[in-house]
């Protein structure tokens, strides 16, 4: 076990590398870390590393390349929380309704030009978070009333009624303001462009603390994975503890979304190839699905920006070309089984 986790953190730190250092221009892997080196602890460049390049990498590839790692650890960790606890390998925060919830802040924000009070251009992301936050905490309230037994169907069924609802709204309001509705595609369909060091800085503390959360849970993510029956009979509080996961899941996609569009299919990916590796314990499955979900972001991000010459496309749209048959394996392979 240990190799295989000293195996991926060599490719990760190996991806990112690449990712820096590949674009319309080239610049050596040594050369990117000569010039980290030179901003965080001072030591002096060699006068073949151009100030142009120093710009390319500093301000512009390797704050890009760690915000999509970020958000795609992020996301991959709400995606192990949605299939342990709701039992099924499909399952995401998508499903519960928190992209369709962003969907619409960030509607009231590019379709209206609507903006917070003192937030200036970090309205779009605040009003992102805090609908997608609020679409599921109101799909899973509402199923709690439905249900008091707070069964997964239940949760499922009234999150993909209420994300339907939700779409619906935005729909109408990109009807209206057709003008707009151009921006506000682009926004769903997820991009990294114009990501810079304050945007990472402002994910990072979430990302720690919500998976640093998610962890302390791994033993009760395990025995929910048994059955909620089994698990209550183990002392686990299974609805306490369902409301407290659901809503670090949301808080995660939701966070990570708000900043860079919706993207899908990461929180499918990841977590089921890291089962596939280092098992079902989800002591390994929360830290290397962080861990491969930035992996498969920052590859995704250097495919959209890099296949096609001075033209970028977004990323929703590479990782859905990579997940939407993996969906599909997944669910004709779980048929047969079955």
């Amino acid at each position: 076990m240990k190799r295989k986790i000293t195996i991926s953190i060599i490719i990760s730190i190996l991806t990112l590398l690449f990712a820096v250092a590949l674009g319309s221009v080239y610049v050596s892997p040594m050369d990117i870390l000569r010039i980290i080196g030179s901003k965080l602890f001072h030591s002096p460049l060699p006068e073949t590393v151009s100030d142009t390049n120093i710009s390319i990498i500093w301000n512009l590839r390797l704050p890009r390349s760690l915000v999509a790692f970020v958000i795609g650890g992020m996301i991959s960790v709400s995606g192990v929380i949605m299939q342990s606890v709701l039992k099924n390998p499909l399952a995401s925060s998508y499903t519960l309704g928190v992209s369709s919830g962003a969907s619409l802040g960030a509607g009231f924000v590019i379709l209206f030009g609507f903006s917070l009070p003192l937030m200036g251009g970090f309205s779009l992301p605040v009003m992102g978070f805090v609908f997608g936050l609020g679409t599921m905490l109101l799909g899973i309230s509402f199923a709690g009333r439905l249900d008091k037994g707070f069964e997964n169907n239940t949760i499922i069924l009234t999150g993909m009624v209420i994300s339907l609802f939700v779409n619906a709204i935005v729909t109408l309001m990109s009807a209206v303001k057709r003008e707009q509705m151009q921006r506000l595609i682009y926004w769903q369909m997820g991009s990294f462009s114009a990501q810079d060091w304050k945007n990472l800085f402002i994910l990072l503390p979430i990302a720690a603390v919500g998976i640093l959360l998610v962890f302390h849970y791994h033993r009760e993510l395990d025995m929910l994975t048994f059955g909620e029956e089994q698990a209550k009979t183990m002392g686990v509080n299974t609805k306490l503890v369902k409301w407290i996961l659901l809503i670090a899941a949301a808080a995660l996609t939701g966070s990570a979304i708000s900043f860079v569009g919706v993207i899908g299919f990461v929180d499918l990916v990841a977590p089921h190839v890291v089962r596939k590796i280092f098992g079902s314990s989800h002591r390994y499955v929360i830290p290397m699905s962080a861990l491969l979900g930035g992996v498969f972001m920052v590859i995704c991000d250097l495919v959209s920006r890099t296949v096609i010459t001075n033209q970028e496309i977004p990323v929703g749209a590479v990782t859905a070309l990579i997940g939407a048959p993996f969906f599909a394996y997944i669910f004709f392979s779980k048929r047969e089984r079955g």
